[in-house]
This record gives C-alpha cells, sequence and structure tokens, in this order.
C-alpha cells in the first residue's frame, strides 16, 4: 500500500490534484494507494508525528508561513527519505528543489499524462527501496537491511558498523580486509569508500567539506582529508547521473 501525501494551500489545486492522484490508482490496479490531502506544511509534519512517514509527498512550493522547500528540508531533517515530488506554479525555486532531493519538479498546470509518466517512476523508485537489501551477519544471527536505509559504513576494531536510518547494526568479527567486505555495498551505484574505513551512502549525503560529509539526517561523518576531493567528485557525478536518468 502505498501512501501519498498532497499538500497545497490553494482548496481548488487540492482538489484537483487529490483527484488526479486517485484517478492514477484506478488506472494502476496493481498498486494499491491512498492519498491524503493537507492544506499546509505544518499539518502535514503533525500528521508525520502522529503516523510516521509517507511514501511520496506532493508538495505545491508557493505557500504562505511553511513553504514547499522548507516543508521538505523539514522532512528531511527528521531522517525522512519518502519521495518528493514539487508541483508549482513558479520556475524560481526548481535549484532549491535539489536541496531537498526532489524526485521531480513540474509547473502547473500538470498534464495528466505527464504526471502519469512522474508517478510511474516514483512507483518504481519505492518498489526498488523494498527489495534491495543486503544481508548482514550480526552476533545474533543474519539480518537484511534496505540499501536505502543505510547512512554509512565505518569499521570500528574487528567489525563493521552500519549506520541505519533507525538505528545501528555491528556485524561479527571481520575475516577479510575492510574493502572486501563492503564489496556488496560497493557493487551499488550510491555508495562509495570514503579512506580505508567508511563507506557512505551518497544517496544521503547533502554536503561535503575538507573535514566531514553532511547527512540528510542533520548528522555529520568525519572523513579523511585527503579523501574528500575524492568523495566529493564522487557525489557529484552521482547526482548528475540520478538527474539525468
Amino acid at each position: 500500500m502505498l501512501s501519498v501525501a498532497i499538500c497545497d494551500d490553494d482548496p481548488a489545486d487540492l482538489l484537483q490534484e487529490q483527484a488526479c492522484l486517485e484517478a492514477y490508482f484506478r488506472a494502476r490496479p496493481e498498486l494499491e494507494g491512498q492519498v491524503f490531502p493537507f492544506s499546509s506544511g505544518g499539518r502535514l509534519l503533525e500528521a508525520v508525528a502522529a503516523r510516521g512517514r509517507f511514501d511520496l509527498y506532493v508538495l505545491d512550493v508557493v505557500m504562505p508561513a511553511m513553504d514547499g522547500i522548507q516543508t521538505g528540508l523539514a522532512l528531511r531533517a527528521q531522517g525522512d527519505n519518502g519521495e518528493i515530488l514539487y508541483l508549482t506554479s513558479s520556475r524560481d525555486y526548481a535549484v532549491d528543489s535539489y536541496e531537498v532531493d526532489a524526485f521531480f519538479y513540474l509547473l502547473k498546470p500538470v498534464e495528466q499524462e505527464k504526471l502519469f509518466q512522474v508517478l510511474d517512476r516514483a512507483a518504481e523508485q519505492l518498489r526498488r527501496r523494498d527489495t534491495e537489501g543486503i544481508l548482514i551477519r550480526t552476533p545474533g544471527g543474519v539480518q537484511r537491511v534496505p540499501l536505502d536505509q543505510i547512512l554509512y559504513v565505518e569499521r570500528v576494531k574487528t567489525h563493521m558498523r552500519y549506520y541505519c536510518t533507525d538505528g545501528t547494526v555491528d556485524t561479527t568479527t571481520l575475516r577479510c580486509s575492510f574493502h572486501k567486505a563492503a564489496e556488496p555495498l560497493l557493487a551499488d551505484r550510491r555508495f562509495a569508500q570514503c579512506g580505508a574505513s567508511f563507506v557512505l551512502n551518497l544517496r544521503h549525503i547533502r554536503g561535503v567539506d575538507t573535514q566531514s560529509a553532511l547527512l540528510d539526517t542533520g548528522g555529520r561523518v568525519p572523513i579523511p582529508r585527503r579523501a574528500a576531493p575524492a568523495l566529493k567528485q564522487a557525489w557529484g557525478a552521482y547526482w548528475l547521473e540520478v538527474n539525468d536518468a
């Protein structure tokens, strides 16, 4: 069941967008979905705090009090990795939407065919998130962790520690090099090794300086100074590839 939150301060636009989303799910009977409308970013955030995150957010950009960009940043700051689709009448915020890791940015009025195409891509992205994971040997047994939930991995003494959106997972004692043990992650384009002891999920990085990587959760990962340029290059190349896809 896909949960979709729509946020728009214009009542007419909100009703139209809700009707479009419900029509989409009727046209895709293999996808079960539920649409939740909100008239402000504040009310949306209150709902997230009460019920948990949504799979997809369809946000207007220009709204009073808290606009769509601010709402998206607030969601990311609390570790919400739901897909964000912006619908707006203004081109002025397209660059800002990248800071929120928005899935797409569409100008109003949106043609239904175009919207359905973007929603298909979002649904496929969400499906991959649910099915792609890695098996980790822990002291308590084998545990499966979705790749998208992994923020970064660090070598800690004799084992690997996975820092995830919902906590940490420690492996059993390593019997090979850190790089060798990290190969299943490094085979995915989202991950890049930084120095001898870190592997980071590029999708969760919001910025890189000479000493650390800023995560979308608000945390920072200390990185070796000499490794910073290569990580910054890998991070930029990843987002260029994603945005060109």
